[in-house]
């Protein structure tokens, strides 16, 4: 499931998660997170839950139902993430290489990663959805974001 759109299957996914340069400042490690957590509700609509009604009869849009865990990490630590989620078939991996914080033009933040090897890629972010159990194998060493 990792290595393109996943196959979306009827099943909700057990976890989802969310891996951040713990050295961002507050404000880059924020946008790093919402711009992957952007592009897993794209490729997992399934995540998105039912509608919210308050008391007054208000309506709130659905959120997940299944909670995301945002944790910290390190360059070399994200990079190990990736790569032991790319490997893990239950997992599906979105990650968000240093380029993208560089520029404001998305053909520019192309143009950059298409310039770096994948193996010389660093990441300021990486999401991954999937069961419990996979998933907690690769970030069982990962502490919360903060």
């Amino acid at each position: 499931m990792n290595d393109s759109v996943p196959s979306l299957s009827s099943t909700l996914p057990e976890r989802c998660v969310i891996v951040v340069d713990n050295a961002l400042p507050a404000g880059l490690a924020a946008n790093a997170a919402a711009v992957v957590a952007l592009t897993v509700g794209q490729r997992h609509p399934g995540l998105v839950g039912a509608p919210l009604v308050d008391a007054s009869g208000g309506v709130h849009p659905g959120l997940i139902p299944i909670g995301i865990a945002v944790l910290g990490a390190s360059q070399e630590e994200l990079a190990a993430v990736r790569h032991k989620a790319m490997a893990t078939t239950e997992c599906d991996v979105v990650d968000f290489p240093v380029q993208g914080q560089q520029t404001t033009n998305y053909a520019a933040f192309g143009e950059a990663v298409a310039a770096v090897p994948g193996q010389a890629l660093r990441y300021v972010a990486v999401a991954l959805v999937g069961e419990r159990k996979p998933l907690g194998k690769v970030v069982s060493k990962l502490g919360l974001l903060g």
